[in-house]
């Protein structure tokens, strides 16, 4: 596949990273921080995902108004997000209006004043945030579910933090913050489109060369998983399940066979649970497996949100499949079937410069190098049937977790947890 990935370290530890498609019109940029909110402290969770609203109300030289009309006059689309270990400022505009989307997003991101009103203002929005995620169950379980599992762990934390925590949180607090953590050496800018990098990279040096290194260590601790049931009560029409397993890491090569296993178990619509469950009996509207990679842990969670009476069966459903998977290879049909989902979204992905963008910041951040598209598609390629078998395994021998949210009697619950007991 036809690429041209270049990388340069400014002066100051700046990384700029450029993967160059001549043929788009299209320019996505992105100024990553390698920081997100496992990193933060107790008493301020929350305070990478608050920067993330604020960064956006108004900077030393524009107004918030100013620069939502700037972004809306560009024709072009920006946005921000937060995660467990990265925070990320991005825009995608035409070729054309680049050096003006850089100047913006630098300004923001360099110079954003935090005024004390507008950090008001957005506290009450992010509250809303919280309640929207508490009133809906199927995001809630997630959340309760990672405070189960990452128990004792920064990771245990919701990336929008507590209410109470929120509520702490003022100006000074996320200006410290900034100058503590969106650090030289910790931020990298990337791009992918129709650019040139000695260009890009002159203009990025000239609006980061005064960003020095702060003394920013972060509170990241080695997560070791708790497999455990945990049951919370909720008066709902469902009740919504999430199981979990120990899952490979970022940087761990068994990765490729448990994205594999993945989409075996439950990441796609011929999935075996989405057909059992779903398909065959009708038991669940919503039934998924997912991987979620950290830099040093990782997690294979499966949803599934269905009638209190049926929670049992689907359990038994689940833990059947699972040992299924840890005992039997699966067939090369199913194998070559996974291999061809997962590749087609990776090169399908390819043709869109948010991917790339996105993809290239990744790989530099978990990595520390650039990993093309033929060498991923190879190393799914190489993996066999007896490499899934082993991989569930693996991580099925460590135990299982899960939460339960909803209603469920106390003879269920039981149950429930007698089946997970693998150990």
């Amino acid at each position: 596949m036809n690429h041209d990935f270049r990388k340069s370290t400014l002066p100051n530890g700046v990384r700029v990273l450029t993967e160059r498609l001549p043929g788009s019109r299209a320019v996505s940029v992105g100024i990553w921080v390698a920081t997100g909110s496992r990193d933060e402290p107790g008493e301020f969770s929350g305070i990478s995902h608050f920067i993330e609203h604020m960064i956006f109300k108004g900077t030393e030289n524009r107004s918030a108004l100013d620069i939502a009309k700037t972004f809306d006059r560009l024709g072009g689309f920006s946005n921000a997000f937060t995660s467990k270990e990265t925070t990320c400022f991005h825009a995608k505009v035409l070729d054309e209006h680049l050096e003006i989307v850089l100047d913006l997003l630098a300004d923001i991101f360099l110079n954003s004043t935090f005024d004390p009103l507008e950090v008001e203002r957005e506290r009450q929005v992010i509250l809303q945030e919280i309640s929207m995620v508490e009133d809906s169950p199927d995001d809630l379980v997630h959340e309760l579910f990672n405070r189960k599992f990452w128990k004792g762990n920064p990771l245990e934390r919701s990336i929008l933090g507590t209410r109470e925590t929120v509520e702490k949180i003022g100006s000074s607090h996320l200006k410290a913050h900034m100058g503590r953590f969106a650090t030289a050496s910790r931020v990298l800018v990337s791009a992918a489109g129709n650019i040139r990098h000695d260009e890009f990279s002159r203009k990025i040096e000239s609006l980061f060369s005064g960003l020095s290194n702060g003394s920013g260590t972060g509170y990241r601790q080695p997560p070791r998983g708790n497999f455990d049931c945990f049951f919370q009560p909720k008066d709902l029409e469902q009740t919504h399940i999430m199981v979990g397993l120990n899952g490979p890491s970022s940087v761990d090569p068994a990765r490729y066979p448990a994205l594999l296993m993945n989409v075996i178990l439950g990441g796609s619509m011929s999935s075996r649970l989405f057909q059992e469950i779903r398909e065959k009996r009708g038991l669940a509207y919503a039934v998924y497996s997912f991987v979620s990679t950290l830099q040093d842990a990782g997690c294979l969670g499966i949803y599934a949100g269905v009638a209190p009476e049926n929670t049992c069966k689907v359990v038994s459903l689940v833990k059947e499949e699972l040992e299924r998977l840890a005992s039997e290879d699966v067939s090369h049909a199913e194998l070559a079937a996974a291999k061809d989902n997962i590749k087609g979204g990776i090169l399908l992905s390819a043709d869109n410069t948010d991917s790339r963008m996105t993809r290239i910041a990744r790989n530099e951040i978990d990595l520390g190098d650039y990993i093309s598209y033929e060498e991923v598609v190879a190393k799914i390629d190489e993996v066999d049937c007896s490499e899934i078998r082993r991989c569930a395994g693996r991580y099925l021998s460590d135990g299982v977790a899960a939460t339960f949210l909803g209603p469920l009697s106390d003879t269920d619950m039981e149950r429930c947890r007698k089946m997970l007991s693998w150990n």
